[in-house]
C-alpha cells in the first residue's frame, strides 16, 4: 500500500515537471512568434534612421545630424503602441519574459553608460571646454558604434540561448562580429553609421525568419 502510494507521488511529480516544462515551452514559442514584428519594426528604423543620417552627415559635413537619432525611439515606441491589438496581451508574465526583458534592459544600461563615458570624456579631454564640442568628439569616435553594436549583438544572441531560438543565436553572432568587421573595414566618420545598417537588415530578416518560423 505505502509503495502504490509512492509511485502515486512519483507519477506527480514527474507530471508537473512535464506540465511545467510545457508551459515554459509555449511562452517561449509565444515570446519569439510576437517578437518578429518588433525585429521587423526596429530592423526597418535601424537601417533607415542609419542611412538618413549617413547621408545627411556626409554631403552637409555636419556630424550634429546624429542627434536624428532621438526621435527613433520615440517613432518607435509610437508604432509599438499602435501594433498592440486590444485583444492581445501586452506581455506574457513568467521566468522567461523577465529573463529577456533583463537581457534587453542590461543592455540599454551598458549603452548608456558606454555612450556618456565617452562624451564625459570627449569633454574633459583635449581642452574640449564646450558642451557642443564634445557632443561633435564623442560622435566622430567610431569605435562607440563597434561598442553599441557588439553589446547589441551580445544582447541578442543572449535572448537566442533563453529562447531556445537558433536564429537569434546566429543572428546576434553576426550583427556583434559584423559589425566590427565593418568598423575595421570603413574607419572613422560617416561611413561607420553603415554598422547601424548592416545591423538593421540583420534585424529584419530574423523578423522574417522568425515569422515563417511561427505562421
Amino acid at each position: 500500500m505505502e509503495n502504490t502510494k509512492e509511485q502515486n507521488r512519483e507519477m506527480t511529480a514527474e507530471e508537473s515537471l512535464s506540465l511545467i516544462s510545457e508551459t515554459l515551452n509555449s511562452s517561449r514559442k509565444e515570446i519569439t512568434r510576437r517578437s518578429s514584428k518588433y525585429y521587423l519594426l526596429w530592423g526597418a528604423l535601424l537601417t533607415i534612421f542609419s542611412l538618413m543620417v549617413y547621408f545627411l552627415w556626409k554631403y552637409t559635413d555636419r556630424a550634429a545630424w546624429n542627434c536624428l537619432w532621438f526621435a527613433m525611439p520615440v517613432i518607435g515606441w509610437i508604432v509599438v503602441r499602435a501594433l498592440r491589438g486590444k485583444g492581445e496581451q501586452t506581455n506574457v508574465q513568467n521566468d522567461v519574459s523577465r529573463i529577456t526583458g533583463g537581457i534587453w534592459a542590461t543592455f540599454g544600461v551598458f549603452a548608456c553608460a558606454v555612450a556618456a563615458f565617452t562624451l564625459a570624456y570627449s569633454y574633459v579631454s583635449d581642452g574640449a571646454l564646450e558642451l557642443g564640442r564634445a557632443i561633435r568628439a564623442m560622435v566622430s569616435v567610431a569605435s562607440l558604434t563597434a561598442e553599441i553594436v557588439l553589446l547589441f549583438g551580445l544582447a541578442e544572441s543572449a535572448c537566442g540561448v533563453a529562447l531556445k531560438n537558433w536564429v537569434m543565436k546566429v543572428a546576434g553572432f553576426v550583427t556583434g562580429i559584423g559589425g566590427l568587421a565593418i568598423y575595421y573595414i570603413t574607419g572613422a566618420a560617416e561611413e561607420q553609421l553603415f554598422i547601424f545598417t548592416f545591423a538593421g537588415l540583420v534585424l529584419v530578416v530574423t523578423g522574417l525568419v522568425i515569422k515563417s518560423q511561427y505562421k
